[in-house]
């Protein structure tokens, strides 16, 4: 296998691929644990690059954008979220939220609703055409790819195993926590 580094050429992004992983197995001897780290990383992220393909095509197939998907995954139908939150939990600015919420809200997927604290401020929810459209999206995401059903039982129950280990760190808790903080509009509190 290879692993693949974005770069930019003339004519937009092409993928260049470089020898970092060999079939499957690589020698681990006299390896630190941070290479051992980096080649497990760049092993995950190459696997998402090579499916990149695979996830626009399913978002075609519902007529979504990346941005349309990241609103929907965003959003559910009990806690309604202001433009300027979801703004900031997109990275973007509020204009760039309002143009996706939108689009969405033409299509019928979210709607706003007024905040009952501030009647100035809208917030947007996901309808029941967006909760349905979300769960099968995602449900077309979660189908494995060939790949992942080529291998034997035992090595996927240890890759969900890793993954579910490397999902319990602190990291990844702090990172979750600071996603959920950044949308509250606050910094994480310490742990």
């Amino acid at each position: 296998m290879s692993s693949f580094w974005e770069t930019q050429s003339s004519n937009g992004w092409k993928f260049l691929p470089c020898s970092t992983y060999h079939g499957g197995v690589t020698a681990t001897t006299g390896r630190t644990k941070a290479a051992l780290a980096t080649e497990a990383w760049r092993a995950i992220l190459d696997l998402g690059t090579r499916h990149r393909g695979r996830f626009m095509g399913v978002l075609r197939e519902f007529g979504l954008t990346p941005g349309d998907f990241r609103a929907l995954v965003t959003l559910d139908a009990e806690t309604p979220r202001p433009i300027g939150s979801l703004a900031q939990a997109w990275d973007c600015d509020a204009s760039n939220a309002t143009w996706v919420v939108d689009r969405l809200e033409q299509r019928q997927l979210v709607e706003r609703r007024q905040v009952p604290a501030d009647r100035r401020v809208k917030a947007i929810a996901l309808t029941p055409l967006g909760i349905k459209t979300k769960l099968r999206v995602l449900d077309a995401l979660h189908e494995p790819p060939a790949e992942f059903l080529s291998l034997d039982r035992t090595t996927l129950e240890q890759l969900r195993d890793t993954l579910a280990k490397l999902a319990a760190t602190e990291w990844w808790a702090a990172s979750a926590q600071a996603r959920a903080s950044a949308v509250r509009g606050r910094s994480p509190r310490p742990s």
